[in-house]
């Protein structure tokens, strides 16, 4: 069974020196698996929380409880609808009905009509009195409709609402959403105290050192990179199996997982190609040298693909694919 982890220390720091400041919207930015969704529920959280404490939130209290059970009337999470039903958060009663009915799919974005939803929760008066938090997540899923929704509400912000945005890409939001917001740039952790957090999760020092090194350093990715399956001992064997075109390893892949796991691959044949160093793999991992004009290709090739690898194709025979043309790019020695 997994540990729930406590919250990461460096994520607390960094909630702590927020809370110390004030102002009505935070943009959270930085790369992903940083813990800008972890960092943005811990400042909601201490706003609405009826004990704060120096440390934020109590997390004994009724509004604490609240949070934890997904029913906090002061509380709107604006998320993707997919990642709404990832990460538990209720979906509106005509989202989840047209879901139910099969009308649509989850959205991938956040859609314009749960921005309207929480402009009008914005104009409500506070259920619990402590106020109300607005928090957008990943702010980059808005489109240009739910974007401009929101810009008019921080614009013209009521007296008791607060709201944090997290961001994974921040260069894509409007430029005036990010004027009309204080800024924060996360953190990096590091390594030693990445590795005993992981630890706390579960992980033997070992796996967690190898989850580590295969998701760049970012302990919020490496853990959700064990829990979906995947075992550290075989991340070593990914750059040989890719290169005899071994599909078994990857058969019951995501698609999206595994041309992650490609493009990572590509990038440290690149860094070698280059003299530099690898990022995901160690050296010895990865095996002979390849073409760099191959290489490039192969890179523009993956990078087209992440831009499809949504559509409703067939998920076997995509995988077979990238197994394929992984193989041929691996195997192209250089002159």
């Amino acid at each position: 069974m997994n540990q729930e982890p406590q919250i990461p220390p460096w994520i607390a720091r960094q909630a702590n020196g927020l809370l110390q400041q004030r102002g009505h919207a935070w943009l959270l930015e930085g790369p992903a698996g940083l813990g800008q969704y972890g960092l943005a529920l811990a400042l909601a959280r201490a706003w609405l929380c009826e004990q704060p404490g120096e440390g934020g939130a109590c997390g004994q209290c009724a509004s604490c409880h609240a949070i934890d059970v997904r029913t906090h009337a002061d509380l709107c999470v604006l998320m993707p609808e997919t990642w709404m039903l990832d990460l538990g958060w209720p979906l509106s009663e005509k989202a989840q009905s047209d879901l139910d009915d099969k009308k649509r799919k989850p959205s991938k974005e956040i859609r314009v009509e749960a921005m309207r939803d929480a402009v009008e929760f914005c104009q409500r008066t506070s259920a619990r009195g402590r106020g109300k938090a607005v928090l957008v997540f990943p702010a980059e899923d808005m489109n240009a409709f739910t974007a401009n929704a929101l810009l008019k509400t921080l614009e013209e912000p009521p007296g008791d609402v607060r709201f944090v945005l997290a961001s994974e890409s921040s260069h894509q939001l409007l430029p005036t959403i990010r004027s009309r917001c204080m800024g924060h740039t996360m953190v990096w952790p590091e390594a030693a105290q990445s590795l005993q957090w992981l630890q706390s999760a579960g992980l033997s020092a070992a796996d967690a050192q190898k989850a580590l090194a295969a998701n760049a350093g970012r302990p919020q990715d490496a853990l959700e990179w064990f829990r979906a399956g995947r075992d550290p001992a075989h991340w070593a064997a990914f750059p040989a199996a890719m290169a005899r075109g071994d599909v078994q390893l990857v058969r019951e892949w995501a698609v999206q997982e595994l041309v992650g796991a490609l493009q990572k691959l590509c990038h440290d044949m690149l860094a070698r190609a280059v003299q530099a160093e690898p990022r995901f793999f160690t050296a010895q991992d990865l095996g002979p040298p390849v073409s760099l004009p191959v290489l490039t290709q192969w890179s523009q090739s993956l990078t087209a693909q992440r831009r499809t690898m949504d559509h409703p194709f067939n998920a076997g025979l995509f995988i077979e694919a990238l197994v394929c043309d992984a193989q041929a790019a691996l195997s192209a020695r250089p002159h």
